[in-house]
This record gives C-alpha cells, structure tokens and sequence, in this order.
C-alpha cells in the first residue's frame, strides 16, 4: 500500500511532507498522517466529504503521544470513527468544548435577554466550570456522564463562605442542594443549547448526570404574619424599610422589586409595570390606593429612570447590598433565623391563597406559573376545600 499509515516501521518509512498522508476508510472518509520532519511523533487527521454538499472538512486529532507508537493507528481510526458518526448524525464540524458552549450560551443570554441574567450565568460558570479543567477542556462529542457526574459531585461538595468579613476566620457550610440545582441548570442549558446548535448529536453525557435533585427546595415554611411584618420594617434604616415595605405589599421577588424605575409606575392610572425578571416577560398589576399612594409618594421628585425604591445613596438595591441589613433588621426584630427578603414574598403570596384568592390570578401577581404556586402552597387550600365540601352535606 502506497500510504501505508498503520504500522510503526510504515510511519517510519514516510518522508517528511506538510500534506498528510490519507488512507480511505469509508466512501469519503480517510485517516491521515502528517510528519512534518524525520523525527517528529506525527500528528493524525481525519477527512470527510459531505454526501450532500460535497464540501470536505478536517479535523485535527492530535499526535496520541500518551499512547505507545504502535498502538496510535487504531486510537487515531477510533477517533476518526466517532468523528464521522458525529457529521452523519448532523454534528457541526466546529470542535466545541464545554467551556466555549458556556461562552457561547452566555452571548446567546446576553442577546436575547441582556446584560443582567448574562451576567449572572456567567458569575456561575466563573464560580462552579471554568475551573474544572477536567471537563472544560473536553469536546462536547468526547463528553461522558463520568467526568460530568465527577464535576457535579465535587460542586456539590465544596463549602461555601457565610460570614460577611472578609478579614476574619472563614466560616463555611455545606451547599444546599437547592443551590446545586440552580448551578447546574446553568451548565445543563449551555450544553442543551449547543446540542440545539448540533455540535453534540446525543444529551446522555448530562441528561441523567445534571437532573436536578427533586423536592430540594422543600416547602417554604418561614412565615411573617403582619405583626411581624410591621416589627421587620420599624427595625431596618429607613431606605431599607421602604424596600421592605414594597415586598410586604407585593407579591415581587426583591430583584424585580429592587428592578423598578419611577418610569413603571402610572401613578394616573394606579398601575405598576414589572419589568422582565425571572418569569421572563412583563407584566401589569393594577394596585390598591393606599399601595398605589405609598409608590407615588416613593417616586416623588425623582426622574423617570430613577429607581423607584432607592437606596439612601440613590443607588438601586441588590442582592449584596440588602442581604445583611435585612439580616440585621430581622434580628433585632427578634424574627426566626431564616427570615430573608424572599420570606417576605413567600409571606405575602401565603395570605394571597390563604385569603381565597384563585391559584392563576396569584400566579400572575406573582409572576410564577399555577404549577409552582400548587406545589409550593396548593396545600394551604386544604381548609378551603373542607369547607366547600361542608356545604355539600345534607
């Protein structure tokens, strides 16, 4: 054979050229070989004509250096061969790997969502991928469920820093798991998006590997009746009691709430317009006179890209900046250890079904789906439901 490629003493033979040299493994399928000098190690190639548009594409498979030199034919055929599955099964030819799927899936976020949620999938794969270079370096295609299981299960065991002050002793706990499931959502749909874009034919690497832990959110049982309410908003500043007044009397979650601009109330008509935030469109709620009265006065003499619910400094409120003020204000409202701003919205939307209004209104005030609301408070209706049944008794 003219280009005998799959043998030691054969490779040896070859003079060195840049073209590699081709044996034909299928109609339109060759595994090359290129030696660029007498001595090098070879690097191996792999080359498919398309039966459709008869374009030909290369694909480089390195020089398999770990292996010994006679067991690199086979390894390099094997490669070519799963390459070649991967294009007839309608794969991109582009080698893309776990890390440049979450870059790509971060662009593809920025642009059909904007800068904010990019920003955030991006601080997670900073935070939990990118340092795992076990798995990011790896072409989706050569991705197996071992090496994502092993990535999930390092994340899910690695601590996580509670105390504010970076100067003293850290403290650590273990992650929850309702944690873990929000990271690895993030990598699952980078990696579902590029399997979308075909450069992965098949989701069994992470299909199983990144299915989210059920029930791990639990029911939110971390209640504030209005007493306590009340206790929360006398014991903060008086910038944060205003934030947290709006999340007594709205059913937001505090980053939409935090979100809003003078420019989304309507104070002629009562009406506030959410802006776009976890449920991922806007929405309008037409609000009560005396909440409608307290936004309106919030508003007063600020510009309409103001934020409607500032800080002291004029600044919007975020995460970091009403995390541990809430904290503080709750302790010295002598309120249970795990009340945060998100108890409050769980408080709120408790007296909403508790108060008799129907699941799918309070989904949409709340800006969840009706299956959320049911699974998390469906239960809270129980006493609602003996009591129709009541009437039903003869």
């Amino acid at each position: 054979m003219a280009n005998n490629i799959s043998t030691v003493s054969a490779r040896e033979k070859l003079k060195a050229q840049h073209e590699p040299y081709f044996v034909k493994l299928a109609a339109g399928r060759y595994l090359g070989f290129q030696k660029l000098t007498p001595t090098s190690t070879g690097n191996w190639v792999a080359r498919c004509r398309s039966e459709e548009t008869g374009k030909q594409a290369k694909k480089s498979l390195g020089a398999f250096s770990d292996l010994a030199p006679s067991q690199r034919f086979d390894a390099a055929k094997t490669e070519a061969e799963a390459w070649f599955r991967h294009l007839g099964m309608g794969g991109s030819t582009e080698a893309v790997t776990v890390k440049a799927a979450c870059e790509n899936y971060v662009k593809h976020i920025r642009t059909a969502k904007g800068n904010k949620p990019a920003d955030d999938m991006d601080m997670r794969f900073r935070r939990w991928v990118y340092d795992d270079k076990a798995l990011t370096g790896v072409e989706l295609p050569k991705l197996t469920r071992a090496k994502v299981d092993a990535w999930r299960r390092a994340m899910a065991k690695t601590p996580v820093k509670v105390n504010r002050d970076d100067r003293a002793e850290p403290v650590t706990r273990e992650r929850a798991a309702s944690s873990v499931n929000r990271d690895m959502a993030a990598l699952r749909a980078a990696l579902n998006h590029a399997h979308d874009l075909g450069h992965v034919t098949t989701d069994n690497a992470w299909r199983v590997a990144l299915r989210p832990t059920k029930n791990a959110d639990g029911r939110r049982d971390v209640y504030l009746d209005r007493d306590q309410r009340r206790a929360f908003i006398a014991h903060a500043a008086p910038d944060l009691a205003t934030f947290i007044k709006g999340m007594a009397v709205l059913p937001l979650r505090p980053g939409a709430l935090a979100a809003l601009t003078v420019s989304h109330l309507d104070k002629r008509l009562g009406v506030l317009t959410i802006g776009k935030d976890k449920a991922g469109k806007d929405r309008k709620i037409k609000l009560p006179e005396v909440t409608a009265a307290f936004l309106a006065e919030c508003a007063k003499g600020k510009l309409p890209a103001a934020p409607l619910l500032a800080r002291a400094d004029g600044k919007a409120w975020d995460k970091d900046a009403w995390k541990w003020p809430v904290k503080d204000a709750a302790t010295a409202a002598e309120l249970p250890a795990a009340a945060t701003a998100y108890t409050l919205r769980h408080s709120v939307i408790t007296d909403l079904v508790t108060g008799g209004l129907d699941l799918l209104t309070v989904a949409q005030l709340s800006g969840t789906s009706v299956a959320m609301i049911e699974k998390h408070y469906g239960h809270l209706r129980a006493d609602h439901a003996a009591a129709a049944l009541a009437t039903l008794a003869l």
